[in-house]
């Protein structure tokens, strides 16, 4: 075992003194294995000991209640965003309720009778549904020239007492004074 004991005692050494030596060595000694195992275990512990105490001192150098105030600010500008965001779909929506509305009246200019339009009024209406066409009829009794004209009944022929002709060219015929073609 201590081989190295061999070289300097020589011929004096025995087994009872090798283990006499080896039992006095265990007591105040460690083996080099054990102890380049503590030795990483300690280069590690410091070092994370040296990075927590880094990590510490940046805790320590924060200003918890700046940061919280900002945390409050960023909360408020998401909240003042969100609101115009519902804001501006609800105005969207209006506009697009609106046009129809003013398309469906057979308006000429759509900008025109926005103009002459209480918006405002419209926009905070409890029922716009029927707010809309009803501005836009009182619109039109006041402002009849911002619509077209509803449409006349086309003329439908052969709906007289005149029965309708089953030749199409009898009413030309007729018109030069030719006489109606006899049919076979």
């Amino acid at each position: 075992m201590l081989e190295w004991l061999k070289g300097i005692l020589g011929e004096g050494y025995t087994e009872e003194i090798d283990r006499a030596v080896s039992a006095e060595i265990g007591k105040g000694f460690v083996a080099k294995a054990d102890f380049d195992a503590k030795n990483t275990e300690l280069k590690t512990l410091r070092g994370q000991m040296e990075e927590a105490n880094r990590t510490i001192e940046r805790y320590k150098a924060l200003d918890v209640e700046g940061l919280q105030q900002a945390a409050a600010a960023w909360e408020e500008k998401a909240r003042r965003a969100a609101q115009e965001a519902q804001e501006q779909v609800a105005a969207v929506r209006f506009d697009a309720r609106l046009d129809a509305a003013i398309g469906k009246a057979r308006g000429r200019s759509t900008k025109a009778i926005k103009a002459l339009l209480d918006l405002d009024a419209l926009r905070s209406s409890a029922d716009p549904d029927a707010d809309i066409p009803a501005a836009l009829d009182a619109l039109a009794k006041d402002s009849s020239y911002l619509f077209e004209p509803a449409a006349a009944a086309a003329y439908a022929g052969g709906t007289g007492t005149t029965p309708a002709a089953s030749d199409p060219g009898a009413a030309l015929r007729a018109a030069f004074g030719l006489p109606a073609q006899s049919v076979n």
